[in-house]
């Protein structure tokens, strides 16, 4: 049986390059793509994915951010104009106030108190940790002791099922094809919502401004290539990009229209706002634990 290799990231200058290989108990990975690579003997059981650091995200244009237009100068102050008030139950309720959980609030409280906010490595790695250590400070342990035992699938158990989602793992074999097609080259957006932890948002509600701080979120740079990852297509010539990060916040331009949005990774674009035309393909899980 051959084994789904998947290659994430390789370092966005943070730290040394490294080679991890871990049983798919608990998969390390980056934001790049994923390639295939060498299969363990026909007679294991289980598959061991091995995750090699060697995208350098070079290959992806940065998109020009551009501010919003400044604000005309009122030219004339000799009348005033009378303002109607508004009584305060008569007011909107603003779409994105606090985290929906307490894991969610978490993770922004530690990304914000963080003396390293650009770790470095690989994203799905940071993406993950983050999740993991808020859930542990929240409950007392390890996320994976809560997921629910019919996640399992007829090859996995509940914990390989979440790591091989997260990590958005493809391939044809056995096993691959026993994890559910809907929540495929997700990331831990959807393993997170498959485990009943998370609510999945997709572009349109990512845009229209439902995602609450905390979120995690995948993303790919092309659309033709999350379709492939989804049917687990493999070959030497094909090197999907996709990146996990979480949401922090919107940003939005003096008339309250969002422009972009504001996240935490390993370092490599967290610089900037991100906008729709970075990524083809949007998927994030606003946290309920």
């Amino acid at each position: 049986m051959k084994h789904a290799y998947s290659n994430q990231c390789r370092r966005s200058g943070y730290g040394p390059s490294y080679l991890l290989v871990i049983p798919v108990l608990f998969l390390i990975f980056g934001c790049a793509s994923s390639r295939q690579g060498q299969g363990a003997s026909p007679t294991e059981e289980a598959d061991e994915l091995v995750r090699v650091a060697n995208d350098d995200h070079n290959n992806i244009q940065s998109v020009p951010v551009v501010g919003p237009a400044p604000v005309n100068p009122i030219m004339d102050t000799s009348e005033v104009l009378e303002v109607a008030t508004v009584e305060p139950e008569a007011l909107p309720e603003p779409k994105t106030v606090k985290p929906l959980s307490a894991v969610a609030a978490k993770i922004v409280e530690n990304y914000e108190n963080s003396q390293n906010k650009k770790p470095g490595g690989h994203c799905l790695a940071a993406s993950k940790s983050r999740f993991q250590k808020a859930y542990e400070a929240i409950h007392g342990h390890s996320m994976y002791r809560d997921l629910p035992s019919d996640i399992a699938s007829n090859y996995y158990s509940p914990s390989q099922v979440f790591d091989h989602l997260y990590a958005s793992t493809f391939g044809r074999h056995q096993g691959w094809r026993t994890l559910p097609r809907k929540y495929r080259g997700r990331g831990g957006a959807g393993a997170i919502a498959y485990a009943g932890m998370g609510d999945l948002v997709d572009w349109f509600g990512i845009w229209s401004g439902e995602l609450r701080p905390g979120a995690v979120m995948q993303v790919w740079k092309r659309n033709d290539d999350y379709k492939k990852v989804i049917r687990g297509i493999r070959g030497k010539d094909f090197d999907p990009f996709g990146h996990s990060f979480i949401f922090l916040r919107y940003e939005r331009d003096d008339n309250g229209k969002i422009i972009g949005i504001r996240i935490a990774d390993q370092g490599y674009q967290s610089y900037r706002p991100l906008v729709p035309e970075d990524y083809e393909v949007w998927w994030a899980a606003n946290l309920t634990i």
